[in-house]
């Protein structure tokens, strides 16, 4: 039968498509790994390798078996966390992933929160683009994560939190700003500033660009939400903001000027994501209740 140890190497070959950089991954020298996924391939009787081109690729049944070894592996894991947390409650080390347009203004009181009452805890932060996350999180490779709605996958739990409002922001000397019940087509042909495609940020801003009748400035990506605000302040475009950022951050009004667009409701909604049947699941709904009861309290 084939052992853990050559699926864990076939996983890692899928995942990084070379052969160095998968031995990387596992902690072995590439001749180590080559040789157990021979002994693997001899032991199926099957080739799960083309090895007749430069670029590293899986035959067709090794792709197959490949997602069959993640599965068998996550729940190898789900074994040993099982018993390793049986009666211990909530603690251990837990990789945590979450957007960058979550993290930095949110995370820091959940963190110290959570620390107070759970000491045992401690949480492993991840940022990242929650499309890849959510994928992470189905391969174990995240224990827990928080993302915006909507999440397109299978085999998770998904547990809504808290939906806040997205507020449109602009220069403090656009003609737009210190009007009051600004009519939305005023926002016709205005550029605004928005993370890259991978985020679900991006494509709310890109829906409601459509919406107004407006437009994304490629040319002007951001990579966090303080780009973003500064480069608004410094008068490239107009942007979208969160409502929790906005309060986090007091500067705001400073630098930018928040418009009061007449009957605007854009909102977002922010959910606890982890895999169904994880050992842990009573500790994730635990920590997703804690996070909402924090976060429903009055901005």
């Amino acid at each position: 039968m084939p052992s853990l140890r050559q699926l864990q190497y076939l996983v890692a070959l899928d995942d990084h498509r070379h052969f160095g950089r998968a031995a990387f991954a596992v902690h072995v020298s590439q001749p180590t790994l080559s040789q157990q996924l021979r002994t693997l391939e001899a032991r199926l009787g099957a080739s799960l390798i083309d090895r007749s081109s430069n670029d590293v690729q899986l035959t067709p049944l090794g792709r197959d078996i490949a997602a069959r070894a993640r599965g068998i592996l996550v729940q190898v894991r789900d074994l040993s966390d099982l018993a390793r947390r049986a009666g211990k409650g909530i603690g251990g080390t837990l990789r945590f992933g979450v957007t960058p347009t979550l993290g930095p203004y949110l995370m820091p009181a959940i963190v110290a929160g959570l620390h107070k009452q759970q000491p045992d805890l401690r949480l492993h932060i991840r940022e990242g683009i929650p499309d890849d996350q959510v994928r992470q999180v189905m391969r174990g490779e995240l224990d827990m994560m928080l993302c915006p709605l909507p999440v397109d996958a299978s085999g998770i739990v998904i547990e809504p939190l808290f939906s806040e409002r997205m507020f449109i922001i602009a220069p403090p000397d656009h003609p737009l700003a210190g009007q009051k019940d600004i009519p939305a087509d005023a926002l016709k042909g205005e550029g605004f500033l928005t993370l890259d495609r991978r985020h679900h940020f991006h494509r709310q801003t890109r829906d409601i660009c459509e919406r107004v009748g407006a437009h994304i400035l490629h040319d002007y990506e951001g990579t966090s939400l303080d780009s973003i605000r500064q480069m608004v302040g410094s008068g490239i475009g107009l942007a979208l903001l969160p409502e929790r950022y906005m309060a986090a951050e007091t500067q705001s009004a400073e630098v930018v000027a928040t418009l009061d667009i007449a009957g605007w409701n854009a909102r977002r909604s922010i959910a606890a994501l982890w895999r169904s049947g994880a050992a842990f699941s009573d500790g994730f709904h635990a920590i997703a209740e804690f996070i909402r009861n924090y976060v429903n309290e009055p901005v």
